[in-house]
Order: C-alpha cells, then structure tokens, then sequence
C-alpha cells in the first residue's frame, strides 16, 4: 500500500478518535523521544570519536596531532554535508529561528540526520564549538516534518519544533526544566498555557530517553560544598558586570571573524586556512578542542593545573600566575576557534563555548582574588558555575534559560539566589549596548531580519501580490479629458492611474483633479491627461515587505498606493485591504 493511502487512512482515523490537543500531546511525546535518542548518537559518537584520537596522547607533552585533527574534521564535515547529505553546516539556531519566522516553520528533511553527522565528525576532530545548536536543529527538524507529515498548520508546526527543540537540550544536559525554558525564550518566543503542556512532556522524554540509554551520566559531574554566603554578593555584583563585558567581547569577536571568513571567497580556501588556524591554536591551547566541557569539569572539582596537560606550558603547571594567563588566552581565542570552525565549513554552534567562556571567566575571577588574599576567600566552583550563567544569559539574551540550566546541572537550587542575580546584571549589561542576541546579529549579518513584535511578524505573513486591487481603469497620458470622463461613468473608484503603451506608471489623476472642468464641454476636447495628472506620493514595489508598504503609507498620508514591478504598473493597495487582510489573519491565528 503506498506511503500516502496509509497516513490519508490514520488521519482520518485520527480525526475519528482523537482531539486535536490529544494528538499534539503523543505527537510531543513521540519528538521527545526521537530527539532524545538523536542527542545520545550524537553525545556517543563525539565522545567515542575524541577517545580514539587522543587515548594514546601522554600528558607531559604536547602532541603534534592536534593540529592536524581541526582540518581533518572540518574538511569531512564539509566533504560530507555537500556531495552526500546535501546539507553543508554553518549557523544552526539563527536559521531556525529564520525558518520559523519566514519560511512557515518549514525545515528540510536532511536536517533531521545531516547535522548529526556534520557536527559529530566536525567536534570529533577538535572543532572547537558546541553539539547543542546542531541538536536544536535535528529536533527542530524532527517536529517540523512530523507536522508536516501529518498536515498541521504553521502555528502548530512551530509549536512541534519547539518541543524537538526542548527534547535534545534536556537528553545534552538532563536539565528538563531548562530546556523548556530555552524552547519558550530562544525558539518559540511567545507561547500560550495549553501548549506549555507538549513542551513539558517532549522535554521530560527527551532526558528519559538518555537516561535509559546512556545512564544519568551528566556533562558536568560534581556536588557543590560549600553554601552561598551573602557576603559574596557584592563580587557577583562585579562577576554580572564582568561577564555582560565578555559577553559584548563574544559576540562581535564572533561576528567579526565569520566576516573575515566570508571573505575568503571560496570556500576550500576557508577551509584550509581554517582548518590550519584552528590546529594550531588547539596545538599551543588543548582545552579549546572540541566542546571544552572536561575542562570545565577540572577547573569546578579544584584540579587546576590538569588543564595545561598535552600542552608546551606543561613544565609550568605549578605556577599560578601560568594558569590565570594560560586561561586568560583561551577566553580571548575561543570565540575566534568557534567562528572559525563553523566559518571554515564545520557544523555545530555557540551555545557551548558561550558556557565554556563564561566558566572561565567565573574562574579567573574567583581565583586571581583569592590569589590576592583580601577580605573574605570565594568559592571557586560557585563563581565558575555563575558566570557560565552570566555568560549564556548575555550572548544569547536568555537569562531565565540560564538560570534553570545551571541549577538543574548543579543538582539543586543553592546557587539559586547568585545565578538570578547575576544573570539579570550581565543581561542589563549586554542589552544596554546591543539590542538582539548574537542569534539574531548574526542573522543580519547575513541580510536577513526577524520581526520584532508579533504584529511585524503578522503583517510579514502578507504578501503584497496577495492585496493588490486591479479594479482601477487606467488612461494613457496623451487621452483627452472626455475620455477619462468616459471612465468615471462605469468607474467605482475615484482614483485613475495614468499608464503609458509599455504599461509603464506615469502618473496618478483623481475625480478632484477635474471635477472643476469636467462638465466644460470645451476643456474636455483640448485638455490632455497629461496635464491634470500629477505624481503619487509614494510608489510600492512588488518586492516590498509589508512593514515596508506601511511604512510608505504612514509617511505619505495616503489611503492607496500604487504598485510597480519591473517598471510595470500592477495596480493600486489600500490601507483598508491591508486592514482587513491583517484581522482575518489574526482571528486564523486565535483560532489556532
């Protein structure tokens, strides 16, 4: 029986027997599950992958395969995506959220598998970003083509890969909690109560499928020992402020270094030199391979000097001031490896060096002071895990998924109190000088906008094409008065566009631009049109969006525009076409 007749015969049987929220819920928990076992490939195929590379590698020097590793991986990350998934990596979140917000929630199938692959081979190898984002991208295309799949609207749609998206950060992090919050912040961005419940049960089937299958292993293996002191708050004061700097710091590194790539017009060009650069920064500074997460789990259980193993700085791993300045490098290069791995043609994202950055910073601030020795000492895996905190919540403009994130990964809410505080300070520092997360710069930068508000986001879902009136009787420019008086006859409206042989708009003339003399007999014969027409006050263009027809309209004052494409005249777009276009799509939209 072909594939079609068996899904037309469940959906009707679905219509039959089960509500529409009833078949959102099992779909939620069907994508859970697929996601979550996504993310367990994934997680077990990195990690076997790095295991094999580097087992041998004996800490006390340095080993020249890092180099080599970054561009292996990068090239058949590339190699791949291109001539056999058909997928080639790059930003993974910014093109859902893009997908979502212009594409009707629509993400290619080869998603579903492609960044698995890319990204596996990509972190594997020593490229230096995250699984998290190409994750989001393989559960977002999961509940995108399931929706599909089963004919749902867009609404639906999204709400789908928001629960895609929820299922893979709780199996990455087993933070279920978090991973709605970051589905609702980051993905979905507004959400109603009764499609809180999907998020929920996608998010609590991605971390059971991990747990089943790969154990309650976690990415960060500790227990706090010591208890928050509110004496500390003043230096998370100055930790929030700190890290909104970094943030800043992270993010137009970021950006700046995919601009130098983009320049290296072709791309195995980027690839070589990419690939080269970053081998030789994971060769001089080894915590910068792959997602970082070990180090991080080194610095928060006290063994500092484990981090310059495999390294040339080897010989100096008693010396303090060694370690502050080994740690302080690696936060100043690792947004430059992230944006050249994934600038080089490497698949994966920010999310994790974000965290990895913020840990360090946490770090260095917590231990260069107790180096000076001043008023109370501060606990170092406190400050590390806070500015991790501090670190997401200002690159990615999320705090709240932040903050349920760390406290879940921490095992309990005792540094509940510090991770609001300062999560709510970087924020305000970051957002004081650059409006949007660095998912939506980055987005710009590729020219491409999301809509700011959910009205923008409406109005964008209307095409101009899909409003355009043709019922105004046009006249040529050399036509006599009578002739247009002849229109206004069998006219409904009292608006004439004025358009040459070429169909070419020449011009605009109103009932008020002749009322005066239409009735002189003598005028109608020696009056031309060309002489009582006059020029819009604004021209739309076929290829405008809708936030910029109403723009038009706002600065002109006009009630009707004309519309031009290629230089041909199409017809006129009223305010009041727009109107009603935009309430039918808003009463679609709540009944939804």
């Amino acid at each position: 029986m072909p594939k079609n007749d068996l899904i037309t015969k469940f959906l009707i049987w679905r219509l039959r027997h089960l509500s529409n929220q009833s078949f959102i819920l099992i779909l939620s928990g069907l994508i859970g599950i697929f996601s979550g076992l996504a993310a367990v490939i994934l997680k077990t195929s990195v990690h076997a992958i790095q295991n094999f590379l580097t087992e041998d590698f004996y800490k006390e020097y340095a080993n020249f395969m890092y180099i080599i590793y970054p561009l292996i991986g990068i090239s058949a990350a590339y190699l791949m995506g291109r001539y056999v998934l058909k997928d080639i990596g790059g930003h993974g979140i910014p093109d859902v959220l893009f997908n979502i917000s212009k594409k009707a929630s629509i993400i290619s199938p080869a998603k579903i598998y492609s960044r698995v692959i890319t990204s596996a081979l990509t972190v594997g190898f020593g490229g230096s970003v995250g699984l998290e984002a190409p994750m989001v991208v393989t559960g977002s295309a999961i509940g995108s083509n399931v929706g599909r799949l089963v004919h749902l609207n867009p609404k639906k749609r999204t709400l789908l890969i928001g629960c895609g998206a929820a299922g893979a950060i709780s199996a990455i992090f087993g933070a279920p909690i978090g991973a709605v919050i970051f589905a609702i912040e980051v993905i979905l961005l507004e959400i109603s109560t009764a499609s809180f419940i999907p998020l929920l049960i996608a998010s609590v089937m991605g971390s059971i499928t991990s747990m089943i299958l790969i154990g309650e292993e976690s990415l960060f293996s500790f227990s706090l020992k010591e208890s928050f002191l509110a004496a500390h708050m003043p230096y998370y004061l100055l930790l929030g402020i700190v890290c909104g700097v970094v943030s800043l710091y992270f993010s137009k590194m970021v950006r700046a270094t995919e601009k130098i790539m983009d320049d290296i017009g072709d791309q195995w060009m980027r690839t070589m030199y990419g690939g080269a650069l970053l081998g030789i920064m994971v060769f001089f500074f080894p915590p910068i391979y792959g997602e970082g997460y070990n180090t991080l789990n080194v610095l928060i259980e006290g063994n500092y000097s484990q981090i310059l193993d495999n390294s040339i700085f080897f010989s100096t791993i008693e010396n303090p001031v060694m370690i502050l300045v080994f740690l302080g490098i690696i936060v100043l290069i690792k947004p430059v490896a992230a944006a050249v791995t994934i600038g080089s043609g490497g698949s994966g994202g920010i999310f994790a060096p974000s965290l990895f950055v913020g840990g360090m910073v946490g770090f260095l601030f917590a231990y260069s002071k107790n180096m000076l020795g001043f008023h109370i000492p501060l606990p170092v895996a406190h400050f590390t895990l806070v500015a991790m905190c501090g670190l997401m919540a200002g690159v990615q403009h999320s705090p709240l998924s932040a903050i349920f994130l760390i406290a879940e990964i921490t095992g309990g809410y005792e540094l509940f109190v510090p991770l609001m505080f300062v999560s709510a300070i970087s924020f305000i520092t970051t957002s004081h000088y650059q409006k949007d997360s660095l998912y939506k710069l980055q987005l710009k930068d590729q020219g491409k906008h999301l809509p700011e508000t959910k009205d923008q986001e409406l109005l964008d879902t209307i095409d101009i094409s899909h409003v355009i009136e043709r019922d105004l009787l046009p006249i040529h420019p050399n036509a006599q008065l009578k002739n247009l008086i002849d229109l206004v006859k069998i006219s409904k409206r009292n608006i004439f566009p004025v358009v040459d042989e070429n169909d070419a708009l020449r011009g605009i003339i109103t009932l008020d631009d002749f009322r005066d003399i239409m009735f002189d007999h003598e005028k109608q014969e020696t009056v031309l049109i060309r002489q009582l027409m006059h020029s819009p006050p604004e021209i739309l263009l076929a290829t405008d969006n809708m936030q910029s027809a109403m723009e038009k309209f706002e600065r002109s004052g006009a009630w009707n525009l004309p519309v031009v494409e290629n230089g041909r005249y199409q017809g006129f777009v009223s305010k009041s076409r727009i109107f009603n276009t935009y309430r039918k799509r808003l009463i679609g939209q709540k009944q939804d």
